[in-house]
């Protein structure tokens, strides 16, 4: 089964499949009728929309599911949640706290015979639907992203791993700057290095801790909001460790002249980014925004077997 968990379940000829889909016009009815479980332990407004409209428009059925509704892993396990779902449904897509949820449903389902891929709305480790989404919006803005620069600014987290995967795939250099604290680990950082050997696309990963470094003559900026939900308790001590972090209008400055600036929202304007970059002309945010139903319509017509 095509179960997406992360951008690198996708081989390079996959990733560009995922993409080809998403813009294709002709797409058709290819769900026919058919239902796709949308499990959601954590609550988003775009992935929510944005998917339920995907599956209306490829012709199918949108069931939305809150994590209360099942009792993942309280009153039924992860396991038995998805064989359950997999009797009404042709796709399994869950938003979830753990990423080894992900890879126990795909498990069961496998050892089940439930021929029902498992697509990754978000988890603690990976965000492979925004990924896609960026990659489209990037591409719109800028055109071949080979040789491109993408600088992110912020903390390292499951929007950040996702997106690397998804900048060596473009073949772009990608730049990360965070606190020391904050950055991919070093076995983080050498697996990333051998995805890039692997795809062969000629893409980079460079890591420093100076925003302004990263920024220098970049193509595209990068940020997400500084406190991620659920850790809303180290929110004083992060923002004291981002301090300096800020996409504004000075490190927009030192970037090539046509840069674009995206957030994977929601925003915190004044701490991860300024109100006047979010709203000013390098800004494709809302684009970005409406690229997550060009993505899922991509992710979910690949993982039907789209053509």
């Amino acid at each position: 089964m095509p179960h997406l968990f992360d951008v690198d379940d996708l081989g390079p000829e996959d990733w560009d499949a995922v993409l080809r889909l998403a813009v294709c016009e002709t797409l058709g009815p290819l769900l026919g009728g058919q239902g796709v479980a949308l499990l959601f332990e954590k609550p988003s407004a775009r992935t929510r929309n944005s998917t339920e409209m995907a599956v209306v428009g490829l012709g199918g059925h949108p069931v939305y599911i809150q994590g209360a509704e099942v009792g993942l892993d309280v009153r039924e396990s992860a396991e038995d949640v998805a064989r359950t779902l997999a009797c009404y449904h042709r796709v399994l897509c869950a938003r979830v706290f753990d990423h080894a949820v992900l890879e126990r449903m795909a498990g069961a389902l496998r050892a089940s015979g439930f021929e029902v891929p498992v697509v990754n709305l978000l988890s603690d480790q990976a965000h492979p639907c925004q990924a896609v989404a960026d990659t489209l919006t990037l591409r719109e803005a800028l055109g071949p992203l080979a040789g491109r620069a993408l600088a992110y600014i912020g903390d390292a987290n499951n929007v950040c791993r996702s997106l690397a995967k998804a900048a060596l795939l473009e073949g772009m250099d990608f730049r990360v700057a965070s606190p020391a604290d904050y950055t991919f680990s070093a076995e983080e950082r050498g697996a990333l290095d051998a995805y890039a050997a692997k795809v062969g696309r000629g893409g980079t990963v460079r890591l420093t801790d100076d925003p302004a470094e990263a920024a220098s003559g970049a193509d595209a900026l990068y940020t997400d909001v500084w406190t991620s939900m659920g850790q809303e308790e180290e929110r004083a001590e992060r923002l004291r460790a981002f301090a300096g972090f800020t996409i504004d209008e000075a490190l927009v400055a030192r970037a090539a002249a046509g840069v674009v600036v995206l957030h994977c929202l929601p925003a915190h304007r004044g701490e991860e980014i300024t109100a006047t970059v979010l709203e000013g002309p390098h800004s494709m945010v809302w684009r970005q925004a409406a690229h997550r139903q060009t993505a899922m319509r991509g992710i979910l017509a690949w993982s039907v077997g789209g053509s």
